[in-house]
C-alpha cells in the first residue's frame, strides 16, 4: 500500500491554514477509504519563520488526532527552501508538495496518485486555466516560462510547485548541492519517467499572497541565473556587435574629418557615450548577478536549519 505524504510550506498562513488542513485531511481519508494510499500517510506543515500564529496552529493540529506533522524552521528561508526542507524530511513512498493558499485543485491529488501507480516517478500539476489570475500575472508568468525554455532551461510550462515525487526521485533531488534553489528547474533534471496532470487554478481562499511582484521578480532572476549562461553569452555577442559598429563609425569619422565635411555637434559625441555607458552598466550588472551566485555557493552554508519537528 502506497504511503503518501503531503508537504505544505507555510508563511503567515493563520487565516487559511485551518481550512487547508481540513480539506487535505478529507482528501487523504477519502484515498485511504478507496484503498489507494495507506492510513500512515501524513501531512507535513513547514513553518517558514512565520510571524503570526501559524506555528501555534500547527502545534494544535499535531496534538489532535489529525494525520499532521510539523516542521519549524529556525527562521524565514523562503518558499523554495521551505518546500525542499519538507521534501527531505517526509518519509512517504511518494510526496506531494502544494501551497497552503488552496488555489491548487485538490482533486488533482488523486490523479497524481493514479499516475504514480501507473509507473511515473514525477507527476507535475499543470494549470490549464488561469482565469483567476490578473492579465498582468498571467501574461508575465507565461512569458517567463517561454523565456526560460528559449534560454535552454528545462521547465514544465505553467507548472509551479504542485507535484508528486517518488522516493527514487526525491533521492536524486537530494544529491543536488546548490544553495540557490529553483525547484521548477531542478526537478526536471532528476530524470526518471514523468507525466503531467491538468487542473484549474482558483482564487486564494483567504489571506494575502506571499509572492508580491518583488519576490516574483527575484524568483524569475533566480531561475535564469541558476540554470542558464545565455545572458553572459549575450553580453559577449553585444560586445562584438558594438565593436563592429564602433569600428565602422571610426572609419566614417576619419573620412568625414579628412574630407572637410564635418559639422560640430554634441549629438555625435554625447549619444554614443550614453549608449555605450548603459551597455557597460547592464553588462556589469549581469556579471555581478552570476558572481553573487558563486559567492553564495562557495560558502557552502546550510540551505535551511530546523528548530523543531513534531
Amino acid at each position: 500500500m502506497l504511503t503518501l505524504d503531503i508537504v505544505v510550506p507555510c508563511y503567515n498562513e493563520e487565516e487559511v491554514l485551518g481550512e487547508t488542513v481540513r480539506r487535505l485531511t478529507a482528501v487523504c481519508r477519502d484515498l485511504v477509504d478507496k484503498g489507494k494510499i495507506a492510513s500512515e500517510s501524513r501531512i507535513y506543515l513547514v513553518d517558514d519563520g512565520s510571524r503570526d500564529r501559524t506555528w501555534e496552529l500547527i502545534e494544535g493540529f499535531c496534538q489532535s488526532d489529525l494525520p499532521v506533522r510539523g516542521i519549524k524552521l529556525a527562521r524565514n528561508y523562503g518558499h523554495q527552501r521551505a518546500v525542499f526542507a519538507g521534501l527531505m524530511t517526509a518519509q512517504g513512498d511518494a510526496v506531494i508538495s502544494i501551497d497552503a493558499d488552496l488555489q491548487d485543485d485538490l482533486d488533482a491529488i488523486e490523479k497524481m496518485v493514479d499516475a504514480h501507480v501507473e509507473g511515473y516517478d514525477v507527476v507535475y500539476g499543470v494549470r490549464d486555466d488561469r482565469s483567476s489570475d490578473t492579465f498582468f500575472k498571467r501574461f508575465s508568468a507565461e512569458s517567463y516560462y517561454r523565456l526560460l525554455n528559449a534560454m535552454g532551461v528545462e521547465t514544465v510550462f505553467n507548472h509551479a510547485d504542485y507535484r508528486l515525487m517518488s522516493r527514487a526521485a526525491l533521492s536524486n533531488l537530494g544529491q543536488f548541492q546548490e544553495t540557490n534553489l529553483f525547484l521548477r528547474g531542478m526537478v526536471p533534471l532528476v530524470g526518471l519517467p514523468s507525466t503531467t496532470v491538468s487542473y484549474a487554478r482558483s482564487e486564494r481562499f483567504a489571506g494575502e499572497s506571499k509572492y508580491p511582484l518583488g519576490k516574483m521578480i527575484a524568483l524569475a532572476l533566480e531561475g535564469v541565473s541558476s540554470f542558464s549562461a545565455v545572458p553572459l553569452r549575450l553580453i559577449f555577442l553585444v560586445g562584438i556587435a558594438l565593436f563592429v559598429l564602433s569600428t565602422g563609425l571610426g572609419i566614417w569619422g576619419l573620412y568625414v574629418a579628412f574630407s572637410g565635411a564635418s559639422v560640430p555637434g554634441w549629438a555625435s559625441t554625447v549619444v554614443p557615450i550614453y549608449f555605450l555607458g548603459s551597455i557597460l552598466l547592464l553588462s556589469i550588472g549581469v556579471i555581478g548577478e552570476y558572481l553573487g551566485k558563486i559567492y553564495i555557493e562557495v560558502k557552502r552554508r546550510p540551505r535551511y536549519l530546523v528548530e523543531k519537528v513534531l
